[in-house]
């Protein structure tokens, strides 16, 4: 029942489905400014292969970490280093080697994927992938959401800086660099701050859900709004809707958090684009 979540999400005994319900809400503003940038620029592929790059600094810090005991060494410091680099190679590949932009990021998705598998693999001890692949959005922790608070402060001052030089670079690089606009620096800033919240957001809700949330609330907002600040703020708002009623149904249902949290944002989109269609 509805009122079986609700008593407890303020249940003081089981503080984990209250930080699970804050860590979405946190969420949804990171994936709303980032994933707006992403969808309409049509860089979702990049998204994509810096979120599975991630896989390999996981693995290579989980297995340095355990073989020589590296307490220091976190999983998060091997994803921000891989996924740093992966959008630094991508960025500079983009600009300089266009035409070998796809083979480098099919080879950077399907190499960072596999390295960090094999490394997980030979880590001693049992290690489950599907932990990073999927995420389990219920064992978040309150330094989780404190990280989470951090990244919202960073990507609403950097949104808010850079609005109108991202949006220069998304619609009209070639005018924008005409200009006098860095356009290759706010290119690469872009990517950075899309691997930095993939990063944060693999790490507590797994690789899928990532990709899942940076590109579909966006992209749903964007057929019923034009303007970027309100693509920008109705991609935070559903983002929330979708982690929030989808925490709430696997409660209810017993069903995995994350992948209802897909589901949900999946069926809304097909929704979405039956109704631009017949009605608009």
């Amino acid at each position: 029942m509805i009122s079986d979540f609700f008593a407890a999400l303020l249940n003081p005994a089981i503080p984990f489905i209250r930080y699970a319900f804050l860590a979405g809400i946190l969420s949804s503003i990171p994936f709303g400014i980032i994933g707006t940038w992403v969808t309409i620029k049509r860089i979702s592929y990049l998204a994509g292969a810096i979120a599975h790059s991630v896989l390999a600094g996981i693995g290579i810090s989980l297995y340095l970490s355990t073989k020589y005991n590296l307490e220091w060494l976190h999983p998060l410091l091997g994803a921000l280093g891989s996924a740093v680099a992966a959008a630094l190679i991508i960025g500079l590949v983009s600009i300089y080697a266009k035409d070998r932009e796809d083979t480098i990021i099919g080879a950077i998705w399907a190499t960072g994927m596999s390295l960090g598998l094999l490394f997980i693999a030979k880590t001693p001890g049992y290690i489950n992938p599907m932990t990073y692949l999927f995420g389990n959005i219920l064992i978040i922790a309150k330094t989780d959401l404190f990280i989470l608070i951090i990244l919202d402060i960073v990507i609403v001052i950097l949104g808010f800086l850079f609005y109108y030089q991202f949006q220069a670079i998304t619609f009209d690089e070639e005018f924008a660099r005409i200009r006098g606009i860095k356009t290759n620096i706010f290119y690469i800033l872009l990517l950075l701050m899309t691997a930095i919240t993939v990063v944060l957001m693999t790490t507590i809700i797994g690789i899928v859900m990532v990709i899942a949330l940076l590109t579909l609330p966006a992209a749903i907002a964007g057929f019923f709004a034009k303007k970027i600040w309100l693509i920008m703020v109705i991609s935070v708002g559903l983002t929330a809707i979708f982690t929030s009623s989808g925490l709430m149904i696997s409660y209810i249902t017993d069903l995995p958090a994350g992948s209802t949290i897909i589901l949900i944002s999946g069926l809304a989109y097909l929704v979405s684009v039956l109704i631009k269609k017949i009605i608009l």
